[in-house]
């Protein structure tokens, strides 16, 4: 996932940059980061993969997360309601003080020490 982990850093190094740019303006920018997220698109297509297996999308899920998000803390997909929350609350008067931030709402699927 090269590929994935530059265009990541080129838009956190953007959003930086467009932050500092509005420094004392009032302006914030932010980046939200979601992981894996229970989208229309994703539920069908974990159906399918489902189906395909003989599973249940639960069981799927299950697995997925075992096998190939083991890192991840949540163990399931967020819902575009959660990720919807964190928009919401980076437009809102309560995130005034975040600023050329990255905030992620990937269940934890990221190891990192920021």
């Amino acid at each position: 996932m090269i590929h994935y982990g530059r265009t990541k850093a080129a838009e956190l190094a953007l959003v930086n940059g467009i932050a500092r740019l509005t420094k004392g303006t009032g302006v914030t920018v932010n980046a939200v980061l979601p992981g894996q997220t229970a989208s229309e698109g994703v539920t069908e297509f974990v159906g399918q993969l489902a189906a395909n297996a003989r599973q249940t999308p639960a069981e799927f899920e299950r697995e997925f997360f075992r096998s190939v998000r083991p890192t991840s803390l949540l163990q399931r997909f967020a819902t575009a309601d959660e990720v919807a929350a964190m928009v919401a609350y980076t437009c809102s008067g309560a995130a005034s003080a975040t600023n050329g931030a990255a905030l992620r709402v990937d269940g934890g699927v990221v190891r990192t020490t920021i």
